[in-house]
């Protein structure tokens, strides 16, 4: 499998330049709802892609590097989504959905986990400790986006 980084992180649709111009159906809105996601992923290009692509649509963002300070900074900051990745040195992805869910302050974040997994396992663990949603890097732009929108109860950017 080919290692993404921020150059392939997001899949593309089409090489065709013009296609790629014309990919968007509508223009974006402005996101005004003040909506804030977490996003919490050791890879700092992953984080980097995420906040760019996140902050050009409207919302606002924040970061952690592991799972116990996501699971931290969900307390802190009591984000509106929290994107999850799974594998992350010290406290997991699973460990620390967990730990969110487990909170009284914090169970009621919605959490999509965003992992470099495409195997079932993978999805099925995700949901039992509490995941809303699934996503699997290299990610599809626009199932990113709805998968987001959906999980927050958005009208389509």
């Amino acid at each position: 499998m080919k290692r993404f980084t921020l150059k392939n992180l997001f899949k593309r649709v089409s090489s065709n330049p013009t296609q790629q111009k014309e990919r968007r159906q509508k223009e974006r809105s402005e996101n005004n709802n003040d909506q804030t996601i977490l996003i919490v992923d050791d890879s700092r290009t992953v984080v980097a892609a995420f906040t760019k692509v996140l902050t050009q649509a409207g919302f606002k963002t924040i970061s952690a590097s592991n799972g116990a300070e996501g699971v931290a900074a969900a307390k802190q900051h009591l984000p509106n989504l929290i994107l999850m990745d799974i594998v992350m040195p010290g406290l997991n992805g699973f460990q620390a959905t967990r730990q969110i869910r487990k909170n009284e302050s914090t169970s009621h974040i919605p959490i999509i986990i965003v992992s470099g997994e495409q195997q079932a396992t993978e999805q099925f663990w995700g949901k039992r400790v509490g995941a809303n949603a699934f996503l699997t890097k290299p990610v599809d732009r626009s199932q990113f986006f709805g998968t987001i929108l959906e999980t927050l109860k958005l009208e389509t950017v």
